[in-house]
């Protein structure tokens, strides 16, 4: 693991997941969507959002035409499966949170995919930071403020990179711009898989 990166209150892991345990954690996921697989979200008023979203945990972040929520179920009303081993060992070494995530919010970027700048707000409890894993093509992450507009700072995100959220940063606003689409080759078919870990209660 190469030295933290502090920007704007955003704590940046390059590296943080070496190729192997990229592998490996791509592997536990596969287990996680084979039971809960990938939905294509739309907002309150109807619009497919780019992403496509899955999670674990005791909770899933759900989009759809009656609002944004946390839910104890999938859409297809089967729980959420348990979070990984090697993802809650991530938030135990960097969160600095003494709860466990209840939410592993798994989104998948295809070609051409993007994320508006927004908060994580939908949470009860913003002293526990929001964890992010990055694992596959490169995505342009955009750090913004907790006040809409203003500067904002933009760095590319690699495939095992993990950014945490915390203190001044937890309410500010983020997004991914773009992706490079094919940049890696962690996924055979390409594309960029983002997890984000959050306490809800």
């Amino acid at each position: 693991m190469n030295e933290v990166i502090d920007r704007r209150g955003f704590r940046i892991f390059p590296g943080y997941f070496d190729s192997e345990s990229q592998i490996a954690l791509v592997e536990d996921l596969r287990e996680v969507l084979r039971q809960a697989p990938l939905v294509q979200p739309v907002t309150p008023r109807g619009q497919k959002m780019s992403v496509r979203m899955s999670a674990a945990g005791r909770f899933g972040w759900i989009s759809d035409r009656k609002g944004y929520r946390y839910e104890e179920r999938h859409p297809s009303r089967v729980p959420w499966p348990p979070i990984p081993d090697r993802v809650l060992a991530l938030w135990g070494d960097v969160a600095g949170c003494p709860r466990d995530p209840e939410c592993c919010l798994i989104n998948w970027y295809g070609e051409g995919a993007r994320m508006g700048l927004h908060q994580d707000r939908d949470e009860a409890d913003f002293t526990c930071p929001v964890v992010s894993v990055s694992l596959g093509d490169e995505g342009l992450f955009r750090m913004g403020n907790v006040e809409r507009g203003g500067k904002t700072e933009s760095i590319w995100l690699r495939s095992g990179d993990v950014v945490v959220m915390g203190g001044a940063a937890r309410l500010a606003h983020h997004g991914v711009d773009r992706i490079r689409f094919g940049s890696s080759s962690l996924l055979p078919n390409g594309g960029r898989i983002n997890l984000t870990l959050r306490v809800v209660t």
